[in-house]
């Protein structure tokens, strides 16, 4: 009987890890899809109040300051992809770490980049949101 128990313990918590993951994911995939079609409501809702979001530059924005610049133009992806993606889930906080590779238009121009981020969510309200963004150059 102890052992059906562990084993239908293990398998919740195993269900409830995957689904943490899967809507963790979903989230993320809104804010790629938001990065190339910035629309405020959305942004605003993928993102906390409390947002951190550095680039890397150096340039550091909140929360307004991050969705008027993508609504704004001032940040204009073409494309966006998230590669070697990872996430590690700890009850109401996440750490998703990939690559960024990116077409960037500036002034007209085309230019490709490709840098290394790291995101940390937090779950409020029963939805996750992004915290904190920190990208940095790659090697």
């Amino acid at each position: 009987m102890k052992t059906i128990l562990t084993l239908a313990l293990f398998l919740s918590a195993t269900f409830a890890f995957a689904q943490a993951d899967k809507d963790l994911a979903s989230q993320v995939e809104k804010l790629r899809l938001a990065l190339i079609d910035p629309v405020e409501a959305t942004l605003s809702e993928l993102s906390s109040e409390k947002l951190s979001y550095g680039h890397s530059s150096g340039k550091l924005e909140n929360q307004a300051q991050f969705i008027e610049a993508l609504v704004s133009g001032a940040s204009d992806f073409s494309a966006v992809a998230f590669e070697n993606q990872t996430i590690q889930v700890e009850k109401n906080v996440a750490i998703v770490r990939h690559n960024l590779a990116a077409v960037v238009l500036d002034g007209g121009n085309s230019n490709s980049i490709k840098i290394g981020v790291i995101l940390v969510w937090q779950k409020e309200k029963g939805q996750w949101k992004l915290l904190a963004r920190q990208a940095y150059k790659l090697p």
